[in-house]
Order: structure tokens, then sequence, then C-alpha cells
């Protein structure tokens, strides 16, 4: 064998033991949860002021309807204190059962989200000059008329022409006029922007 031969052996095996010598990466289930999660939009997230139905199979006592309290926990009879904002349904769904096997054998439990808030930045607020203020859940392709229809429409001093949706974009915050009155009243449809999540509309009121 050549030099050059036993020196390329040499180096092989030095790198066959480095690698056999390294543990494989520990992977957080929590966290690769939570990866998942946010890797897919049409994943549905918990947030404050949601309505939930919390079913535990066979135990009619321990199935009800529960708010999620502005701190994002909840309440139930067995389970006092639970975090539930910032999850999905079937990972509260998933807490709530190992915590319930403490009292109940083999539970089996259902979260269903029956009022929709979500979380903060998945929400969009409209204040102002609307019939109805209020925070609606983000959905996909949501548009100022979406908003409008949610909202009742404006009020009669409000002053249409001048809204504007605040939009933050990383440490940026960015203005966007929309002439609501032309959108409504004239059919303008270049008026009707497409919302992101966490975007605010402010309907100001009129002068006169």
């Amino acid at each position: 064998m050549t030099v050059i031969s036993r020196l390329a052996c040499v180096v092989a095996l030095a790198l066959l033991a480095g690698c056999a010598g390294k543990s494989p990466p520990v992977i957080d289930p929590a966290t690769a949860a939570d990866a998942a999660a946010a890797a897919k939009p049409d994943v549905y997230v918990i947030g404050p002021g949601d309505q939930l139905n919390i079913f535990v199979y066979d135990s009619p006592q321990l199935s009800m309807a529960v708010p999620v309290r502005p701190d994002g926990r909840i309440s139930t009879p067995l389970v006092p204190e639970m975090m539930a904002a910032g999850k999905t349904p079937s990972q509260l769904a998933q807490d709530l059962t190992e915590r319930l096997k403490e009292f109940v054998k083999d539970p089996n439990v259902t979260v269903i989200v029956s009022g929709f808030v979500g979380p903060l930045n998945r929400q969009i607020r409209v204040i102002g000059e609307a019939a109805e203020p209020q925070a609606v859940p983000y959905r996909d392709h949501m548009t100022v008329l979406d908003l409008m229809i949610m909202t009742k429409g404006l009020t009669h001093y409000a002053a249409g022409n001048r809204a504007v949706i605040v939009r933050h974009i990383g440490d940026k915050q960015e203005t966007i006029h929309v002439h609501l009155d032309d959108l409504l009243k004239d059919g303008d449809i270049d008026q009707n922007v497409e919302m992101q999540p966490g975007d605010t509309l402010i309907i100001p009121q009129s002068w006169f």
C-alpha cells in the first residue's frame, strides 16, 4: 500500500470515529409541534376571548362551555387553571387529558372552538366610526369589504374616504389610505384592499 493510500485510510477512519462519537440532535416535541403549527396557516390557535366547548367522553359532568379569560387561561371543575391561549384545540385537549388522568380513568377529551377571536397577532381591529367597532379573527384573503359587512358598515358621522389601515411590518409601521365611501357607495373595487393579520382599520369622524 502506498503512503498516500495509507494516509487516506487514516483520514477516513478518523472521520468515521468522529461521526460515531456525536449524538443525534435532540428535538423538543413541543417545539416541533409549535413549528409544525406555525408552518400551516390553516391551523387555528386559541386566543383570549374565544369560547370553547370541552367534551369529556362518558363524563357529562365535566363537559361544558368555557370562555378563555383575558389572561389566556380557562377554568374547569377539576382543572381550575390551565393556559389555553397559544395552543391549538388538539393541543389543549391533550393537556386536559393529562391533567384529568389524576381523577378520571382513561379520559377522552375533545375541544371545539365555538366563538372565534384568536390571538392578538391574528386579529383585525376596526375602530372609529364603524357601526359596530370590534376585533375580528383574520381569515385568508379577508378584505376591507368583508370587514364592513362584519361591522355593519359606517355610521352617519363617518369620514369614510379618510379611513386608513395601520399595518406593522417588523419594526416599521405602514399607513394605507382607503376610500370607504367610494367602495361602499360607488362600488370602486380598487379600494377593496386585502387585509393582513394584525391590521387596524381606523375610520375617522367627519369634520362637519
